[in-house]
């Protein structure tokens, strides 16, 4: 078994299916202790249904709001090649800020269509999102072949409709699959009423998808997320963004272009003299320089750009219209300033990328705007496309996401 996990998300139009999947996969994966699905088998039959996977999420949702202790957003289960990670959230909005925010990056996406209903505008803003951020590995699953009477013709209708769309965003799915989640035909298992169907099952799928690889092999970022006093130590903490980092190392800590020698590297419970992307770690220095939440320990001689304007797609996503030249806080990996849009050089719909205006005032709720942002301080970035750690961002009102952005440029 690959010892690294995959994650992926699974996004579609509400209704499409996607919980009944996520149910599915657990169950034929042998994910689910016996209780769970007695439970689910229960629930089902005093509904007067045949066992209904969707009510699990549901069940657990309902454990969340209750405060037991359950991770929703992230959903574990395994084959024999790895662990998968599905990283759940209940809403497409919910799902734009997981990804934004970076806490859990995805590595694929499987896109649900229910293949009575068709490509519907959610579909649309979803696939959108995934282009947006890079994640290039899409499977489409058209689920609800029992309720077509698994009809080739309707099938075909809809997958080219759907690819039609995906091309016209530069995506290339990797697979078009189709399937019943309530009845499990393909899921973990090929269905014999779909014996047209000569591709994967939904899980051969997944296995055949490759892992992203670390970012060992670019240069350090370090972003120090938070200063410990401990033992009389000044510990910085914080997550590899990308590059390695070993005892002795000289660095640059920017913004503030400081140069350091890497006296530890601390890890709870672990005696270690380097670690590398991904990893959460402690360091100390050599010399007494002051570091801070938001400073980036960086390698010397490659340090990223230090820039207070820069361009940027990004999606708004809050009931109240950006205004442009509105203040607002920006958060980029464990950086925080204030900012504004300077320019909204063309607002577009998120669900065609059709532009409704160039040089635009405003943003309105679901709209995705390619804009010029100034900070007020100077920042450390790069664009998405050469480090998403340090290319995605978000923006804040109060505690409330109100955008997810990517730098461009």
């Amino acid at each position: 078994m690959d010892t690294q996990n995959l994650k992926f998300v699974i996004v579609g139009h509400v209704d499409h299916g996607k919980s009944t999947l996520i149910g599915r996969l657990l169950y034929d994966t042998d994910s689910l202790p016996p209780d769970k699905i007695e439970e689910i088998k229960k629930t089902s039959k005093s509904l007067g249904k045949e066992t209904e996977f969707a009510f699990l999420l549901d069940h657990l949702e309902e454990e969340r709001e209750q405060g037991v202790t359950i991770d929703t957003t992230q959903v574990f289960f395994k084959t024999d090649k790895r662990q998968y990670v599905i990283i759940d959230a209940p809403g497409h909005v919910e799902f734009v800020k997981n990804m934004f925010t970076g806490a859990s990056q995805a590595e694929a996406a499987i896109l649900i269509v229910d293949v009575e209903e068709g490509v519907k505008e959610q579909t649309k803003r979803h696939a959108n999102i995934l282009s947006m951020l890079d994640i290039s590995q899409v499977i489409v699953v058209l689920n609800k072949m029992d309720l077509i009477n698994y009809d080739q013709r309707r099938f075909e209708s809809v997958k080219k409709t759907a690819s039609s769309f995906l091309s016209s965003i530069n995506l290339t799915p990797d697979y078009y699959i189709p399937i019943s989640a309530k009845k499990g035909g393909n899921v973990a298992k090929k269905s014999e009423n779909i014996s047209w169907y000569d591709g994967p099952t939904v899980l051969e799928s997944l296995d055949s998808l490759n892992n992203k690889l670390p970012f060992e092999n670019k240069s350090l970022i370090f972003p120090i997320q938070d200063v410990y006093k401990i033992d009389n130590k000044r510990i910085a903490v914080g997550r590899i963004g990308s590059g390695i980092i070993r005892e002795g190392d000289e660095v640059n800590i920017m913004p503030d272009k400081k140069k350091a020698v890497i006296k530890s590297i601390e890890k709870f419970m672990e005696n270690i003299t380097s670690a590398s992307a991904g990893e959460s770690i402690g360091i100390t220095t050599k010399d007494s320089v002051f570091l801070d939440s938001g400073n980036v320990i960086c390698e010397l001689g490659k340090e990223p750009p230090i820039v207070d304007t820069f361009r940027a797609n990004i999606f708004w996503m809050h009931k109240e219209d950006f205004i442009k030249d509105e203040r607002i806080t920006l958060r980029l990996a464990t950086q925080e300033v204030i900012c504004k849009i300077a320019r909204i050089i063309r607002r577009m719909d998120s669900s065609s990328l059709e532009v409704i205006e160039e040089n635009a005032d405003k943003l309105k709720n679901l709209e995705v705007g390619e804009v010029i942002i100034e900070t007020k301080k100077p920042i450390v970035i790069q664009p998405f496309s050469v480090l998403p750690p340090l290319g995605r961002f978000v923006l804040v009102k109060g505690e409330n996401i109100c955008a997810g952005g990517i730098i461009t440029d």
